[in-house]
Order: C-alpha cells, then structure tokens, then sequence
C-alpha cells in the first residue's frame, strides 16, 4: 500500500524536528522513518488545517485491520507520554497517525518485520479545529 499523503502544521513539523535534533545520535536512526514522513508531508499553517487531520496534542480514534480493535489515543510530546490514553508522537504508531485524515489508512511496520494495518476512524479532538493554534 502507498503511503496517503499527509497535511501537517508548520508548528508541528517544527517542534518534532527540534525534538529529533536533540535527541541523542543513537537514537535517530530509530525515527528516520518520522523524519521522512515530515519531508514528505504538505505543510500548512496552524489556522489553514483541515478538522479532519491528527495534529499533535489531537485525539484520534483508529482501527487495526484484522483485529477490528478500535482504540482511542491522545498523540503527545514525549514529555507527556505514559499517561493512560497516550501515544508519543517518537512510539511507531504515533508516527504513523501524524497528518492523517479521518477515512485514511496505512501500513506501518512494526520491529521484526510485521506490519500493522491502520484506519483512521474519527478526530475525537483536534487543537487547531477548536481554536488552540499555539498550544
């Protein structure tokens, strides 16, 4: 499956940037694939993104192909991750629910070679959507 194309806010695609450049050379590797995801995504302003779109901070409900599991997951700074219903934007799913619309899927792979089939199911909240442009 190709990837969708993606639609991320300029102060997003900022922040994580700034985030990956700090961390540590042994862990970049492992977020190559957010970084790509970033180069490829069209930007946008805080103000001109669509409602329908996970933005950082957003909650989002998605569903796993062949589970059917529906799951509900706030996307979060690694700061503010590990609290129950969060998912940090550097966890692979994380990154593969950044910029996508409701309606969307992917295939994102997992370690060990084994892919998880993802769909977008609903924008539960999204920051820009409700006004919150600099959080």
């Amino acid at each position: 499956m190709s990837r969708p194309t993606i639609v991320l806010s300029r102060l997003d695609v900022e922040r994580i940037e700034s985030l990956l450049d700090r961390l540590p050379a042994a862990d970049a590797q492992q977020h190559a694939s957010l970084r790509a995801e970033l180069e490829r995504a069209e930007v946008r302003e805080p103000g001109d993104m669509p409602a329908d779109v996970v933005t950082m901070n957003s909650t989002v409900t998605f569903s796993e192909e062949g589970t059917g599991e529906r799951i509900t997951v706030s996307l979060v700074y690694p700061a503010a991750a590990g609290k129950p219903g969060t998912v940090s934007i550097l966890a692979p799913v994380g990154s593969a629910l950044l910029g996508l619309a409701q309606g969307q899927e992917i295939d994102w792979p997992m370690p060990g070679g084994r892919a998880r089939h993802l769909r977008v199911m609903e924008i539960d909240y999204q920051p820009e959507a409700s006004g919150h442009l600099h959080r």
